[in-house]
């Protein structure tokens, strides 16, 4: 006789609370409106986005999105991955909805 083992239960986890600090830089980040929209293509993909990808989507020169996207970690709000000259980037989407849920204390 075989029993199954139960599977365990993801449960969604409440965001950690952001200091006034973290607020404050994701902030000044997002008041670019470049960043918003290199931000918006980063969470529409699935998996990593290369940055190549952001480079021909965006037509701007490699420092000024090397500039945004740094902008954009120091804040939180992605995750840069370097395999060898490859540069892949990822939303961090529970520092995304922590902001949001400052936002909506307002």
């Amino acid at each position: 006789m075989t029993y199954a083992l139960p599977v365990p239960v993801k449960r969604a986890t409440k965001p950690a609370k952001l200091t006034d600090r973290e607020v404050a830089r994701i902030a000044r980040a997002l008041a670019e409106p470049r960043r918003q929209l290199i931000l918006k293509q980063i969470g529409e993909c699935g998996a990593a986005t290369s940055c190549a990808a952001l480079k021909t989507a965006h037509q701007i020169s490699p420092a000024t999105l090397s500039h945004h996207l740094k902008e954009l970690e120091t804040a939180g709000l992605v995750e840069i991955r370097r395999e060898g000259k490859f540069i892949n980037l990822t939303l961090r989407r529970d520092i995304l909805r922590a902001y949001l849920d400052e936002l909506a204390e307002i």
